[in-house]
């Protein structure tokens, strides 16, 4: 049994949720039912866009087009990473920073899922390969930017306190230590949550697709597992990998912190 469609009278009953949240924002004056209203229309003409664009995708499978795909999706997560950001990095840096950090990561768990584990052929299959890199880039990219705003934002306020420490000898690795640390687990403690209540107090959205479309719930189980042991491994080289650059770029040869290249978002 296949999942059963979804008419316009559908999802217009869940859109007027969605208004009667922004209602409220605005009723309780939260201040966020515009931010809620653009994320919504976001939402739906984005989801719409891509769903033309996959059923064309999974027509013409090859691997030229699930690459300029997946170029695509990590250019828009590289500029969602710095548009996240206090006090980022200026211009390309900031970006290339996010960008590289989650191709690095992303990209070669998708690859090895995709070639070694499913090992589906052809390995670039767009029905598994565009969704697989799809979660692994959104969990990425939060996780990259929690990390890198934390980072910064602390570096700031305690900017005086790692300076002190730079002019007693410490290395700048010695120096953000801590920092860095806590940066990281802010990043990673999302994935770790999802994980552990997996199963407990939620069911993940691929495994309840699968469900939903008829697959059989220990199959699905099987699947789940795989994405979220694929996600933490995705989320944490990334947010690793974005802290060592981060420290590169915020430190000089000398050991010197450099926060004044930081802009401050509107």
């Amino acid at each position: 049994m296949g999942v059963k469609p979804l008419s316009p009278l559908d999802l217009s009953i869940a859109a007027s949720l969605v208004l009667l949240l922004g209602y409220l924002s605005r009723r309780l004056q939260l201040g966020l039912e515009k931010r809620l209203a653009v994320s919504a229309l976001r939402t739906t003409v984005q989801l719409l866009l891509i769903g033309q664009v996959l059923r064309v995708l999974f027509g013409h499978a090859t691997l030229i087009f699930v690459v300029a795909i997946s170029m695509v999706m990590l250019t828009i997560a590289g500029r969602e990473v710095m548009a996240r950001q206090h006090r980022r990095l200026p211009g390309m840096e900031g970006w290339l920073l996010g960008t590289s950090s989650m191709f690095v990561s992303s990209f070669s768990v998708a690859f090895i899922a995709l070639a070694v584990i499913i090992a589906n052929d052809p390995w670039y299959t767009p029905q598994y390969a565009i969704p697989l890199l799809g979660m692994l880039l959104g969990n990425t990219m939060n996780g990259i930017a929690l990390s890198m705003d934390r980072m910064t934002e602390t570096l700031w306020q305690q900017r005086q306190v790692v300076e002190q420490r730079l002019l007693l000898g410490e290395t700048s690795d010695e120096a953000s230590a801590e920092i860095r640390r806590q940066a990281m687990r802010s990043g990673m403690i999302p994935i770790i949550n999802s994980m552990a209540a997996a199963g407990l107090v939620s069911l993940p959205g691929m495994m309840t697709g699968q469900i939903l479309g008829g697959s059989s719930p220990m199959d699905a189980v099987k699947y789940q597992i795989l994405i979220m042991f694929l996600i933490a491994a995705g989320t944490g080289f990334g947010v690793m990998s974005s802290m060592w650059l981060l420290t590169r770029k915020l430190f000089d040869d000398r050991h010197r912190l450099r926060l004044d290249q930081l802009h401050v978002s509107s």
